[in-house]
């Protein structure tokens, strides 16, 4: 899953890429309101988490402009400001969730998880689907063959299409959301972990369509 980092601490910024890319996500940073507002424009973020106290363009301004453009994106806000009067503005301007500064990271991947699965419909528990497990806190899957270590990259490909189940994704769509910007990506690399995943998961889980990309489950 591909996340946008809007927040102008530099060293917050840092800990949490750092923080978040060991919880099996790809992270972009946007340092200031039009930069973050720009970048998720882009509609190709599965969430975004936002600080309001930005410098450039307040982080109110930059949401209620992505949802008055229709971009749905599930976005936390992330800020020191506590008056009970903001948070309502913000949940009005269509934020998903709020968390206020100093937080706990636990808490905030815990309610980044929970408006990811509200954002897809899947269930608040343990990823679950066609006899395969996702166990999200240590990255690994059980099946009945037992339990296995994924690599980043394997844990981030099978937990989008776990969370996408009987849709058509595509190469370039897999590429955008398991990726961050600064990625080297390979021609053949999205290729090379479906091959690894069908091997831990089963060949059939995992279905290519000829011209289109590839499905999980039917």
């Amino acid at each position: 899953m591909r996340l946008l980092l809007v927040e102008d601490d530099p060293r917050l910024a840092e800990s949490l890429k750092i923080s978040l890319a060991k919880s099996g996500f790809a992270v972009d940073h946007a340092g200031d309101g039009e930069d973050g507002e720009d970048m998720g424009a882009s509609g190709q973020y599965d969430a975004i988490i936002l600080d309001l106290g930005i410098p450039k363009r307040p982080g109110l301004k930059v949401l209620e402009n992505w949802r008055r453009k229709k971009n749905a994106t599930p976005v936390i806000i992330l800020t020191a400001r506590g008056a009970w009067n903001e948070r309502v503005e913000g949940f009005k301007a269509g934020a998903d969730d709020y968390l206020g500064k100093p937080f706990h990271y636990e808490e905030l991947l815990a309610r980044l998880n929970a408006v990811l699965r509200r954002a897809t419909k899947t269930a608040p528990a343990t990823l679950e689907s066609h006899g395969i497990k996702l166990d999200e806190e240590k990255q690994m899957v059980v099946t009945g063959s037992g339990a296995m270590e994924l690599t980043g990259v394997e844990f981030r490909l099978l937990r989008y299409f776990m969370m996408h189940p009987g849709i058509v994704l595509s190469k370039s769509t897999l590429e955008e959301h398991i990726y961050d910007m600064d990625a080297a990506q390979e021609s053949n690399v999205i290729e090379v972990y479906i091959r690894r995943l069908r091997d831990k998961i089963g060949r059939d889980t995992i279905k290519t369509r000829r011209g289109q990309g590839y499905v999980f489950g039917d």
